[in-house]
């Protein structure tokens, strides 16, 4: 019977996996295109040096110009008691790297010295069976938008293939939603497994 370090390094290496690949949500934005459009969500794997443990690259695009990423970052699993802990970092001169979902040429130049920890804003993921939640820790992973100072309220449910994700930002005084969707999560399939590329040693 494996103690509980193992089975929470199996859990990790378990939701690296099913993170890693090109997910689209085209099903939900064809059947209402008034109120989603059609997004791709890029998770693909740093090589092991980079964080000397598991790294993932992100990157979301609009299907019609994937060249140009509106959301884009580096995220760090690491195993905590009961939980893993993914650590967010933000990409200087980001847009030198936009592209690197879907090319490993542009996804090599991404180098350490280039990232930001984005503090209080890191995700705390349970496995519950078949499938991993998560939410953002706390409420002080601040983003400003339209002069407005507000607070993530971020949540992802993620299955080997498909995620879920629902992102709001809530006003830090009244805790009124200022942006996000108004219609209920994103909800995308994955379209191509990058989970050969997560390294195995932990």
């Amino acid at each position: 019977m494996m103690d509980k370090a193992e089975v929470t390094s199996t859990d990790l290496l378990t939701l690296a996996r099913w993170m890693a690949g090109d997910f689209s949500n085209y099903k939900q934005a064809s059947a209402s295109p008034k109120d989603f459009a059609h997004i791709h969500v890029f998770f693909r794997p740093l090589p092991f040096d980079f964080f000397s443990g598991i790294g993932l690259y992100s990157e979301q695009v609009y299907d019609y110009d994937l060249w140009t990423p509106y959301r884009q970052g580096v995220h760090r699993l690491v195993n905590r008691d009961n939980h893993i802990y993914i650590e967010n970092f933000s990409l200087k001169n980001a847009m030198f790297y936009a592209g690197s979902g879907r090319n490993l040429d542009i996804l090599n130049t991404i180098s350490p010295d280039v990232i930001e920890r984005r503090h209080n804003c890191s995700m705390v993921f349970r496995r519950e069976g078949d499938r991993f939640f998560g939410e953002v820790e706390g409420n002080s992973c601040f983003i400003e938008k339209n002069g407005c100072k507000t607070y993530l309220d971020s949540y992802v449910e993620i299955t080997e293939t498909t995620w879920v994700s629902l992102d709001k930002g809530m006003d830090v005084h009244t805790h009124q939603q200022v942006w996000g969707s108004t219609t209920g999560p994103l909800k995308f399939e994955k379209q191509e497994s990058f989970a050969h590329e997560v390294p195995t040693v932990l």
